[in-house]
């Protein structure tokens, strides 16, 4: 789902950078670590939202049921 109309970036994109970076902060950070600046700012809070599931789910022990392990790819070995 394409997150960002005016820099053209999708959730997926979010949630990478979030999960490849140590300590990510803000909306701000995440605009950064993909190449660009906030235009409008309508897609600070979905990048927020984004930020929060990778960041509450960062455990790497999720089930492979978890939501949000799908959207991460971070999945308990077995």
């Amino acid at each position: 789902m394409i997150v960002c109309s005016c820099n053209v970036f999708s959730d997926r994109q979010v949630i990478d950078a979030v999960s490849s970076s140590q300590g990510m902060r803000t909306p701000g950070e995440v605009y950064r670590c993909l190449g660009c600046a906030p235009q409008c700012g309508r897609c600070a809070r979905t990048i927020r939202a984004l930020m929060d599931q990778v960041q509450a789910h960062d455990c790497g022990q999720c089930a492979e049921d978890c939501p949000v392990a799908a959207l991460t790819g971070m999945v308990a070995a077995e």
